[in-house]
This record gives structure tokens, sequence and C-alpha cells, in this order.
């Protein structure tokens, strides 16, 4: 599916340590949520599109640099959903990997 983990950076959880199951997914979607005000959607991929990790922040939370947006985070397979539209398969692999060359996974972007 994606790349194994291991940085310490992007870890998604509540601890710091990559587990060895643990799958790379690379943020591929901004967005702005219709049904919230402040609501900021993040979606990462893993660089085939096929799975998908989807986190909400509050708008006010990106202020700072406490919170920041990594390029990638290492999240459990039990975190990942599938990407069942190959339009969006595509699109998310495109840009899963467009990121992946581009940043280190804990680039703030």
């Amino acid at each position: 599916m994606g790349e194994k983990s291991g940085g310490e950076h992007g870890k998604v959880g509540g601890d710091d340590e990559t587990r060895e199951d643990d799958v790379r997914v690379w943020l591929v979607e901004r967005t702005y949520s219709d049904d919230e005000q402040n609501l900021i959607i993040l979606v990462y991929s893993t660089l085939d599109g096929e799975r998908y990790f989807r986190k909400e922040r509050a708008l006010p939370s990106f202020t700072g640099s406490a919170r920041q947006t990594f390029a990638g985070l290492d999240v459990s397979p039990d975190q990942l959903g599938t990407v069942t539209d190959d339009e969006t398969r595509e699109r998310y692999a495109t840009e899963a990997q467009r990121i992946a060359s581009e940043h280190d996974q804990s680039d703030p972007i």
C-alpha cells in the first residue's frame, strides 16, 4: 500500500512512537467544510491513491507553529479509508507522488 514509516514527525495517534505496521500518507487535499464554519479538512493519501486519511482542524489552529500541517503522516492502517472512485484514486496518487517527491515527510506545508 504505502511506504512504511520511519520518522518521528507527523505521527497520528496518542503517542509519538511509530509502529512497524504504520502507513505513510501524503497531503493531497485541503478544503473548507461546507457544513461547519472555520473547519479545514485535510486529506492524506497513500502513494497509490488507494487508501486515505481524513483529518479535520479548526481554522484558528493553523496559527502559530504548534499545529503545523506536515507533508506526510504515519497512520495506523485501521485509520485509513478506501478510495472507491477511480478518478479520485488517480488524482490522489498523482498528488501524493508529487508531494512525496518535493517534500520530506516532516516539511510543514
